[in-house]
């Protein structure tokens, strides 16, 4: 792969320009792509971040596979985006978990909450599409639970975890979408910054990106598991 030791993360943050960053971003997914091919997978999470990282992975290849994790929490227009992209790319796969679950578990138990319907999906489209290489959206720069990732990881042996815009500041995202005209969820236009399960996402002014995610819980701000727990059985 293209880095394989931990870098200063920081520094390239700071260092890069926004075309540095895109060039970078690209060459991480090519060489991806040529060492994995069919099972690189990019996980769509219909947010800003993964919709840029789908349409940086469409440049270095259109036959690149991604999926989606659906709850019954989705907000309409979030599920209204997400019917729109399936129709656009079919290579988008959608996953859900409807077993029944307590009501209001979201209030009771988040983390549990999140692992049914987030977490175990995750687990199921990785094993179903035959991935070894999962492709995120994740920056470093969204808040206090994301700054020890790295651009290439093995979290859980024999899968590959990539994070090509982890050097991305959020206005550099933007940038991006706006200058290559890429359709956004339109909850953006409504003041949300960090999107999620309707009962669990908030408006606020808070500096921190990640802040309107899972308010008034000891989760709030923080992960729903997907890129902190075990993904291979």
């Amino acid at each position: 792969m293209l880095i394989k030791t931990r870098e200063n993360l920081p520094a390239l943050v700071e260092g890069l320009n926004f075309a540095q960053k895109v060039d970078r971003s690209l060459a991480l997914i090519r060489e991806a792509y040529q060492e994995h091919g069919d099972a690189l997978v990019v996980a769509n999470s219909l947010g800003k971040d993964s919709v840029a990282v789908w349409h940086l992975a469409r440049q270095v290849s259109p036959d690149i596979r991604g999926f989606i994790i659906t709850t019954r929490f989705k907000p309409a227009q979030t599920v209204e985006f997400m019917k729109q992209q399936v129709a656009l790319y079919p290579e988008l796969r959608v996953f859900k978990n409807d077993q029944p679950i307590p009501d209001e578990l979201y209030l009771t138990e988040p983390d549990r909450c999140c692992d049914i319907l987030k977490v175990q999906p995750t687990r199921r489209a990785i094993e179903e599409m035959n991935v070894a290489c999962w492709v995120t959206g994740l920056r470093c720069t969204e808040g206090r639970t994301r700054t020890d990732f790295q651009e290439i990881e093995e979290r859980d042996k024999g899968l590959i975890k990539l994070n090509p815009i982890l050097l991305w500041y959020e206005r550099e995202v933007w940038q991006y979408l706006a200058l290559n005209s890429v359709s956004v969820n339109p909850l953006y236009g409504a003041g949300y910054r960090s999107l999620g399960c309707a009962p669990c996402t908030r408006i606020t002014s808070d500096q921190n990106e990640r802040a309107g995610r899972w308010v008034g819980t000891s989760k709030c701000g923080g992960e729903c598991g997907i890129h902190t727990r075990p993904l291979k059985q």
